[in-house]
């Protein structure tokens, strides 16, 4: 006899999607693209395209539900995770794990990343604080996280298990934050002083070092 399969889960469909203004948002001044939502993974994650500019950061913050990922298509920034903080570049990615207390802060003129977020859900906050784009560029003149209001962006966050961290966490928790991290450095620790800054790896591509 055939044994029972319990398919609780709708089958997935296959599918292919690209940056479109139908598809993009503005949110706190970013552009933003879902590439792939709760429904089109069974919830498994939440893909998202996204242009930044220095000033559109969100302030430091902790996660309760998701892991997060971030790849960088184009541009740098300074993440800062607990005690670590990592100088992550174009063709680099940093892995912001759930309960972690973490900032960013963009060192390029715009930042072009990937970010993925497991399980899905976030992305139902990040619709309820856009609006439609229309063009695939960043807002001029955009309301942002500095700008906005911080108290009701906190609640709608709040509701996705996301908090804003105070003063005080901040200075506890994040304890490089805000500082700058040297050009050359791969990753820079609270504990460590900054003659002992990791180098970043020099790997070889046809027999010539690169970094």
């Amino acid at each position: 006899m055939k044994g029972n399969v319990n398919n609780t889960k709708p089958d997935l469909k296959a599918f292919k999607r690209a940056p479109l203004v139908g598809l993009s948002r503005w949110e706190n001044g970013n552009l933003t693209t879902n590439l792939a939502e709760k429904k089109d993974t069974n919830g498994a994650f939440f893909l998202v395209e996204a242009m930044l500019a220095p000033g559109t950061e969100p302030p430091p913050h902790v996660h309760t539900r998701e892991d997060e990922l971030f790849y960088v298509l184009e541009g740098e920034f300074d993440v800062y995770v607990g005690k670590e903080a990592f100088k992550v570049e174009a063709g680099e990615c940093v892995f912001l794990p759930r309960f972690k207390p973490h900032a960013f802060l963009i060192r390029s003129p715009r930042l072009h990343v990937l970010a993925l977020f497991t399980p899905a859900g976030l992305e139902e906050a990040f619709r309820s604080m856009s609006t439609p784009a229309q063009r695939l560029e960043l807002p001029a003149g955009a309301v942002t996280y500095s700008t906005g209001d911080l108290k009701q962006t906190a609640q709608r966050l709040s509701d996705y298990g996301a908090r804003f961290l105070t003063p005080d966490d901040i200075a506890d928790q994040l304890p490089v934050y805000p500082k700058p991290l040297p050009s050359n450095a791969a990753k820079f620790t609270a504990d460590t002083s900054m003659s002992h800054i990791r180098q970043p790896s020099r790997r070889v591509r046809n027999g010539a070092n690169y970094g």
